[in-house]
């Protein structure tokens, strides 16, 4: 089965977001745990949760993908910057336990001048301190673009930050298309080599979810700009191979392409026809 969602406005609850997504034939979805820009959460309502979970298991919903606020930097240069970032996590992956065994997803963060192995030591000290033993929502580290600072350009970067953290087990991995293309991964030319590497290097065990993006600019150019499916440099059949992939069966695909509701339903729609795994 194709598992396949969007992003979707947490604004109006979990049961609103999962009816959302089955007006466009979704069955899983990706939200912002918060505000994208930070702020407070929105206050967690037991019913409207208990509601969602029962909507879920009618529609065989796949594993959710939360996401953490953009300005979320566990690396920063900045002491304040890096106590909000751990305030935020620790909250959210508490938040998260309302919705047992999900995915919450995080840009491992931007070192800004501190170089990347400090910045790599700053993003496990904060995963050392906010994964608990008996938590069951699984942390994603996000494959980055590699634009200015960012940690998460290389498969290697993510597997060191895995190697320092006590608690990896609690760790995965999502694949976002745009950002692994964009940072020199040739997934449209050579799909079977990227997924040899990233099992050599991580373990093809740990990638729990893809985002999946078309992107407006060209191969290795380190920039992170989405587009729309089959209208960027990636290109539809590329999306197809993925979809299809027998290494990547199961996963949730979440779009987070330049849409409105009534767009990811026409995406979803041709990626459901174009899927032959079934």
């Amino acid at each position: 089965m194709l598992n396949i969602g969007c992003t979707l406005s947490s604004s109006k609850g979990y049961l609103h977001m999962g009816k959302e997504s089955l007006k466009i034939n979704a069955n899983t979805f990706a939200f912002f745990t918060r505000n994208p820009r930070g702020g407070k959460a929105k206050d967690i309502n037991p019913d409207d949760i208990a509601a969602f979970l029962k909507l879920a298991e009618e529609n065989n919903f796949s594993q959710l993908v939360a996401h953490a606020p953009y300005t979320l930097n566990a690396c920063s240069n900045k002491e304040e910057t890096r106590e909000f970032a751990l305030n935020i996590m620790a909250d959210d992956l508490a938040r998260m336990e309302y919705t047992p065994n999900q995915l919450y997803n995080f840009h491992p963060g931007s070192h800004v001048g501190q170089g990347v192995e400090a910045g790599i030591e700053l993003i496990a000290k904060q995963l050392n301190t906010v994964l608990k033993p008996d938590m069951t929502t699984t942390v994603l580290l996000e494959t980055m673009a590699g634009k200015g600072s960012e940690i998460g350009r290389s498969f290697e970067e993510l597997r060191e930050i895995i190697d320092k953290v006590e608690l990896n087990e609690k760790l995965g991995v999502c694949l976002d298309t745009c950002h692994v293309y964009d940072a020199g991964y040739d997934i449209v030319n050579n799909l079977d080599g990227v997924l040899d590497e990233f099992d050599k290097i991580i373990g093809l065990d740990r990638l729990k979810a893809i985002h999946m993006n078309d992107s407006k600019n060209p191969f290795n150019s380190h920039k992170d700009r989405h587009e729309k499916i089959g209208e960027g440099s990636i290109g539809f059949d590329a999306m197809v191979n993925i979809i299809n992939h027998p290494r990547l069966k199961n996963l949730p695909v979440i779009l987070e392409t330049p849409n409105e509701l009534d767009g990811y339903a026409q995406e979803i729609k041709m990626l459901r026809n174009a899927y032959t795994q079934d």
